[in-house]
């Protein structure tokens, strides 16, 4: 039964898309971003906008009050806070790898961390979903900063899905491939690029982040209620299976 839903990264692609989704399932959704008024200047006046940066530990208990103080215990989170990084090892500097995965390890970190916190003091069960991505799950070029980042979100998915799955807090993950999203598009900007992108999977194409948040809110949901410590790969077949080169 949908209640309330904490979404961060609301701004970006996947993180409008999982708003949509969740929205559309009767969850009121609480929408965390770093900037309010980029927030409202997406989804309008009337929305539950929370500024925070929940890369930090005070960030995300914040995050996490503010949703209580206005419309109550969030008992899902979907976190899709996270940037990319295309970059060998030999061209990261150390700012640069910090920051990834201050955005996406950090974050994940501490937004689980303040959500079970709520979660376990109320003494309510609840689901999260995490990002994680296929570059965390098989070796890809140029990608090594973001690869750590998320297999150590995949790790925390796994630990805490153990740790609190007594306390009936459900924790997964979805480890997407390329999604079209406004991040991806700095990436892949021109035709050419895209398509040689599109060939690299085993069904060819860009992935669309609405079929991204469809996966999300089911996780979420109870129709997923014994689903725990999970990563779900939606990635055109890229982490399992070879292409069929022609």
């Amino acid at each position: 039964m949908a209640g309330i839903a904490l979404l961060t990264g609301a701004s970006g692609g996947l993180g409008q898309a999982a708003a949509a989704e969740l929205q559309q399932d009767g969850w009121t959704v609480a929408l965390v971003g770093r900037s309010e008024e980029r927030l409202r200047s997406i989804y309008g006046s009337e929305a539950l906008c929370i500024e925070a940066d929940v890369s930090t530990p005070e960030g995300a208990k914040a995050a996490v009050m503010r949703c209580q103080q206005q419309v109550g215990l969030p008992t899902a989170l979907a976190h899709c806070a996270g940037t990319t990084l295309l970059s060998p090892l030999h061209r990261t500097t150390p700012e640069l790898y910090r920051t990834c995965l201050t955005a996406n390890l950090d974050s994940a970190f501490f937004t689980l961390g303040a959500f079970v916190d709520a979660l376990r003091e109320a003494r309510e069960p609840g689901a999260a979903v995490l990002v994680s991505s296929v570059v965390a799950r098989i070796g890809v070029a140029n990608h090594e900063a973001i690869a750590a980042a998320k297999a150590g979100v995949e790790g925390l998915t796994r630990s805490a899905a153990a740790t609190y799955a007594p306390s009936r807090i459900r924790v997964n993950a979805v480890a997407p491939g390329i999604m079209d999203t406004p991040a991806v598009a700095r990436i892949i900007g021109n035709d050419a690029s895209r398509a040689g992108a599109a060939k690299q999977y085993p069904l060819p194409g860009i992935g669309n982040p609405a079929d991204l948040a469809r996966l999300m809110a089911w996780l979420l949901s109870d129709k997923a209620g014994w689903i725990t410590g999970q990563v779900w790969a939606m990635d055109g077949g890229f982490s399992s299976i070879r292409p069929l080169v022609r």
